[in-house]
């Protein structure tokens, strides 16, 4: 059981150094597209995109860390 904890904090770790990046680099980037839009629109529009980007790359991410690195150590 201590081998499968271990597993899983890796698991979530490297998920978590993919889509943590990921969704900040999204947000930054919406929030320097949207130049034209006031600064609370734009702060606003900033959040909700990264709320989102972290809802969908969270269990697309994990799955596929999860299924490479149970790959590796089977072989």
């Amino acid at each position: 059981m201590e081998q499968q904890d271990v597993i899983e904090k890796q698991i979530a770790r490297k998920s978590a150094s993919i889509y943590l990046p990921l969704s900040f680099g999204v947000a930054l980037a919406i929030w320097l597209l949207a130049g034209g839009y006031p600064s609370v629109a734009r702060v606003g529009g900033a959040f909700w995109v990264w709320a989102l980007t972290m809802i969908v790359s969270m269990p697309v991410v994990t799955s596929r860390v999860k299924r490479r690195l149970k790959a590796k150590l089977a072989a």
